[in-house]
């Protein structure tokens, strides 16, 4: 087990343009503008690899039950998939992929590869987006007002990101 395991909603676009969603738990950030998830073979991974592109958002406690849903949806047994989750769509405007507008930050990635093997989809992030509303005076992400989920296999929960406990790359230094 490792925790904690971000809840990450993929979006892509099917051949007819039409926008999906999944919800996928077994990724995360492997370089500087890299990101990998153990994606099977879906409707949204065929969507991935015929569009080169996709992005990443982060679920949020605000939107669990949409962000929930759309992991047990099937698009090829619901359509409307997004309708019913209650989100609406803006197009990327660095990718060929959705953006869902009620889920404050995304990852917009282009396909760098996927190993049907290991299920392995790598992705280059070529833009951070994320929503004014989750943003501090400096412009930066304020988990005060963004209360990103994680997933807790063991359980079959989703959890909230807790409080600071130190500060990186300096706590550490009390100790040299």
């Amino acid at each position: 087990m490792l925790y904690p395991m971000p809840v990450l909603i993929i979006g892509s676009y099917d051949e007819k343009g039409t926008p999906d969603a999944m919800n996928a738990a077994w990724g995360g950030i492997v370089d500087v503008n890299r990101i990998s998830i153990a994606l099977s073979m879906h409707n949204s991974t065929a969507n991935i690899l015929k569009r080169k592109a996709f992005t990443v958002s982060i679920a949020d406690a605000e939107n669990v039950v949409a962000c929930d849903y759309v992991g047990i949806a099937s698009g090829n047994k619901e359509p409307n998939k997004i309708e019913k989750a209650g989100w609406h769509v803006t197009k990327s405007e660095f990718v060929n992929a959705p953006l869902f507008d009620e889920l404050p930050m995304a990852l917009e990635c282009k396909l760098i590869s996927y190993d049907e093997e290991s299920c392995r989809l790598v992705g280059e992030i070529v833009n951070v987006c994320a929503d004014e509303r989750i943003l501090d005076e400096n412009g930066k992400i304020d988990l005060n007002k963004f209360s990103p989920i994680t997933y807790d296999p063991v359980h079959h929960t989703y959890r909230k990101i807790g409080d600071v406990v130190g500060k990186a790359f300096s706590d550490g230094m009390r100790l040299r």
